[in-house]
């Protein structure tokens, strides 16, 4: 290997190590982004308890509320 073959390797691997360093941050990032989809797909499973049916039939924990907006006219 003469002068010109090492010039060429050393800009080879600086362009490479240039490149690691600004894909890196995005592998990272998606890395993470996939593993907090992953944690909340889990936490959405162990929310899921079996029905459960109240006196009237219908799901003990679902109630219909009824809501009215009183306003005083002069």
């Amino acid at each position: 290997m003469d002068t010109a073959h090492i010039e060429g390797l050393i800009g080879m691997l600086t362009v490479l190590g240039i490149l690691v360093l600004m894909v890196l941050p995005s592998v990272i990032g998606i890395a993470r982004d996939r593993r907090i989809d992953r944690q909340i797909r889990e936490a959405g499973r162990g929310r899921r308890e079996p029905e459960v049916l109240g006196p009237t039939g219908r799901r003990a924990g679902a109630q219909r509320y009824l809501t009215t907006t009183v306003t005083h006219h002069s």
